[in-house]
């Protein structure tokens, strides 16, 4: 079909469009920095000009959903079109707020486009409004970040899976599909359509098939874990027909990365502490009552202190001498140019700034984390971006990982790492997209004898199963 776009197309993205623009279902799994986006936006306009759309549902994490009213609608949705654009705002139920809602179900020939965040989903009064939306509308429903619905039995993954049949066309859009597991494609791909991965009459018969059990003991219960995978090439078959699969280096002329390790010892305190925490830990989970959160408490206490502290009982943070924020501005001073800098932990990105503030100076740093006022946050990207004197990004990868662009910097700094794959390389994705022209460099500080081996080891893991789930060949990566 003939269609005038706004932003040249990519050939990558011109082969998505064409398999999927007409399709009522259909999954974007193009890395980070690809430009799907673009896709989705190409995609929807086709519709709307044939008459076979006239809204638009887009679900997205709550860090990246703005971007989408901000940045990528405005630049990417063509001109052409008279449209009207909604911002979900949960904790705002003001007249005007509600009179900017009700716009969306005004007559006329205007394309209605609503973004809500993933987490409105949670609530009764975000799912009726979306109900309401897409009642009476011929919508697209689309998720971007469609990983944030891969737990089955989340509040959130079962309402908007409730929602589902309502809409026209369905759209999910992710780089990293499979996360944690194959099991992570059950809920995505049944929100696309129930059948797409056969015949499966729920979560459990599907994880049968491609995952292996076994029966453990814990105290006085027994559990059935899943324990390994199997029939992957049988479902990286079935996936293929409704979905395109993009990745980087096929498409784009983006500069080569490097990865590296930065080793610090622990201090004798530190030392002892971590010894002690260790001990401590085996005990607890040594006893009758082993649970997830058990074992993720005494992971997380482990983990703190080899980053330099740890969380009481009371609540209280304690820290403690370590070495590991020396070695991070020992890489700094090394440093040309810019650079981004990731924490697992608040306190962390805390010390951090006081650190490189001391040595560089306050101009030379901003910070994207959970305490950055949201006010301060499009501003502080922008100073990155186009500040000389800016040289320094630090934040967490839960607040800053997803949907920013940071390509003034190539150098990436992981002060700690968290056991979440998406999260890691969400944030990596930060500096590599388009419009980055410098080798990039991944450094993570490890201090040695901690958990922190075992952090990339899992991630490592996770990252094997991914590229055989997607019939891609493993890649270099830590």
């Amino acid at each position: 079909m003939f269609y005038k776009f706004k932003t040249k197309p990519y050939a990558h993205q011109l082969k998505a469009l064409e398999r999927s623009w007409d399709k009522e279902n259909f999954a974007y799994f193009m890395e980070m920095g690809t430009g799907k986006s673009k896709v989705l936006l190409d995609n929807c306009a086709m519709l709307y000009d044939k008459g076979l759309i006239n809204g638009l549902l887009l679900i997205a994490p709550k860090g990246v959903y703005k971007n989408w009213f901000e940045g990528e609608i405005p630049t990417h949705l063509v001109d052409h079109i008279e449209k009207k654009i909604v911002l979900w705002k949960t904790s705002d139920k003001s007249s005007e707020q509600s009179i900017k809602l009700n716009t969306l179900f005004s007559l006329g020939t205007d394309f209605h486009i609503l973004l809500m965040n993933v987490e409105a989903f949670s609530y009764p009064f975000g799912c009726e409004f979306a109900r309401r939306f897409l009642s009476s509308h011929k919508a697209m429903m689309a998720i971007d970040e469609s990983t944030t619905i891969k737990t089955p039995t989340a509040k959130r993954t079962k309402n908007i899976l409730k929602l589902r049949a309502l809409a026209k066309y369905r759209r999910i859009l992710t780089g990293s599909p499979v996360t944690n597991s194959p099991l992570d494609l059950y809920s995505q791909c049944e929100f696309l359509d129930p059948w797409c991965l056969g015949d499966h009459q729920s979560y459990f018969t599907f994880r049968a098939r491609y995952s292996v059990m076994k029966t453990i003991n814990l105290g006085s219960r027994s559990v059935n874990v899943v324990v390994g995978y199997r029939n992957l090439g049988e479902l990286s078959e079935k996936v293929k027909p409704f979905s395109e699969r993009v990745l980087k280096e096929d498409c784009l002329d983006l500069p080569k990365k490097t990865y590296m390790k930065r080793i610090v010892t622990m201090t004798k305190p530190q030392e002892k502490v971590y010894r002690e925490m260790k001990k401590y830990a085996m005990a607890q989970l040594a006893g009758k009552s082993v649970t997830t959160s058990t074992v993720m408490v005494q992971l997380m206490r482990l983990h703190q202190i080899s980053c330099g502290h740890f969380t009481a009982d009371d609540g209280s943070v304690q820290e403690i001498p370590c070495n590991r924020v020396a070695e991070l501005m020992d890489i700094l001073s090394e440093m040309e140019g810019k650079a981004v800098i990731w924490s697992h932990y608040q306190k962390d990105v805390q010390r951090i700034l006081k650190e490189i503030k001391k040595k560089y100076g306050d101009d030379s740093v901003v910070d994207y984390y959970g305490l950055t006022p949201q006010d301060d946050r499009q501003e502080n990207i922008k100073k990155f971006q186009e500040d000389d004197k800016c040289r320094f990004f630090v934040g967490t990868t839960q607040t800053g990982g997803y949907g920013i662009t940071l390509t003034a910097a190539s150098n990436m700094i992981y002060f700690s790492n968290g056991y979440d794959l998406e999260k890691r390389m969400q944030s990596e994705a930060r500096i590599d997209r388009i419009g980055q022209t410098k080798p990039m460099t991944y450094i993570d500080i490890i201090t040695e004898d901690t958990i922190d081996n075992k952090i990339l080891q899992a991630l490592r893991k996770k990252v094997n199963i991914a590229t055989e789930i997607m019939g891609e060949d493993l890649k270099e990566w830590i």
